[in-house]
């Protein structure tokens, strides 16, 4: 059959996809590469999954077509090492021993992206290949946008171009295929929780759940339910069987923020899920096996909870086989404006506004500060700026007082500033309220909502204040 087949007429010279052949049967394998070469592809064949896993490890392939039962390391083995190393390369697996359940577990279990059962139908075998080979490629195309965009200074949602960040963007993408645990210090709000997610999502577990807990935000008495789970009645309380978070988050990832805050007879008991890959929830009876990458964060320096008692030394070196340490914002003033811009798409959206940028001298007062809150403060600076603005470039005068260098100086509005309420001596507070009410609305086109998070007042005061004025002007 293959022999008849490689007679066919070769397709156009364009389809130059590499592809894997891998068979202990030597008549079978190089029949099949011969078939597949003669539809114009470019084959490579190896004799089991050892061979097969050297290969791609060394050598580019598009397409991987391989054998299940083989010595040395099986496909299924091959699939498994393939994601552990990262390789996310389409894999065809044919074999003479196929059922349903085995065709399941490959596909959906191994990852491969189909199954088939010799002997192989050429028809079909051409046309997978024709679709694996095209989800390769999109694959392929999807990283390198992925690095050409953190050479940018885009990763996730950290921006940053700074040599510094830069460095952090590398890390990222050097551990991100792996399986070893992170731990990722920083200050408060440096985005801590935003490069575990990057982790995640340039991972091979980035279709599996991201799961993040706060160890700093539960009391003792509850973070073990929260981590492992607990049955019906385990205690008051317990009405019902709960999933923990490494259920939520199996063959994903799961995020322990603010590690050092854990209590440490907990840390005790999540060193031994670690280390065996098995949980029992609270008042359960057995255990049961997880699959979830940990990444851990603490804004405290480890090498200081460490002495003072608030984390395990061996938990400590369980989890910090790889280190990534964010910069404080005011480390990579570089940065600030790049970052500032990137919010306002997200932040526009959010309040409903059409703010354009920045004025030159904001972005100078933004990377004049030293944002002791990091992204977390200038996130929320921009925010209130976008609300206050409502459309167009963000000017000074929409900066917070901390923020603004000329908040301290004292300075008469001119008659003709739209952004100015003037009122003569004599004023009452409640027409001066009016006053102040009126313009800000005029300057939000009426937008009730907008306007009354400019004031600092409820949406329900405001339309009570505006029925008050319709009220009195009708009297």
């Amino acid at each position: 059959m293959f022999a008849r087949m490689a007679l066919m007429k070769p397709v156009g010279s364009t389809q130059k996809a590499r592809v894997l052949v891998v068979d202990d049967e030597e008549n079978q394998r190089m029949g099949l590469a011969s078939m597949i070469s003669a539809w114009g592809y470019r084959t490579e064949t190896a004799a089991d999954g050892q061979e097969a896993l050297e290969k791609l490890l060394s050598t580019p392939v598009d397409v991987v077509v391989t054998d299940l039962m083989m010595p040395r390391m099986s496909g299924a083995e091959l699939l498994e090492q393939m994601s552990q190393q990262g390789i996310t390369t389409p894999a065809i697996v044919a074999t003479a021993f196929g059922n349903i359940e085995t065709a399941v577990a490959t596909i959906h279990d191994l990852g491969a992206f189909w199954f088939l059962e010799k002997p192989i139908q050429p028809t079909v075998m051409r046309v997978l290949l024709e679709r694996a080979a095209a989800q390769g490629e999109l694959a392929g195309e999807s990283e390198r946008l992925r690095r050409a965009l953190s050479y940018q200074g885009v990763l996730g949602e950290l921006v940053g171009h700074s040599p510094v960040m830069r460095q952090v963007f590398s890390l990222i993408q050097q551990v991100a295929p792996s399986k070893a645990s992170v731990l990722i210090t920083g200050e408060s709000g440096t985005g801590k929780e935003l490069a575990a997610r990057a982790i995640h999502e340039n991972s091979p577990r980035k279709d599996g759940p991201f799961v993040a807990i706060n160890c700093a935000a539960l009391p003792e008495t509850l973070i073990e339910s929260e981590l492992f789970g607990h049955e019906k009645g385990a205690f008051t309380g317990a009405a019902e069987r709960r999933a923990g978070c490494f259920e939520l988050s199996q063959n994903g990832t799961l995020l322990l923020d603010e590690l050092g805050e854990m209590p440490i007879g907990t840390q005790a008991k999540l060193l031994r899920v670690l280390e065996d890959s098995r949980v029992r929830r609270l008042g359960g009876k057995s255990e049961m096996e997880v699959d979830v990458r940990v990444i851990a964060s603490t804004n405290r320096d480890p090498e200081d909870a460490l002495r003072d008692g608030k984390l395990r030394e061996d938990l400590f070196y369980r989890l910090n086989v790889f280190h990534i340490h964010l910069p404080p914002l005011r480390e990579r003033k570089s940065d600030i404006v790049a970052i500032a811009e990137s919010l306002l798409t997200l932040l526009n959206a959010k309040h409903s506004c059409k703010v354009s940028g920045i004025d030159p001298d904001v972005a100078e007062a933004l990377q004049a500060y030293d944002w002791p809150g990091n992204v977390r403060e200038l996130r929320n600076v921009m925010e209130r700026a976008v609300i206050l603005t409502g459309e167009g470039n963000i000017r000074l005068g929409h900066l917070p007082p901390q923020v603004n260098p000329q908040s301290k100086k004292v300075s008469v509005p001119r008659m003709d500033d739209p952004m100015a309420v003037m009122l003569p001596v004599g004023t009452t507070v409640a027409d001066a309220e009016r006053a102040l009410i009126y313009k800000t609305l005029e300057h939000t086109k009426n937008n009730k909502t907008r306007a009354s998070e400019i004031l600092g007042i409820s949406l329900k005061t405001m339309h009570n204040k505006l029925k008050e004025y319709e009220s009195s002007d009708a009297g």
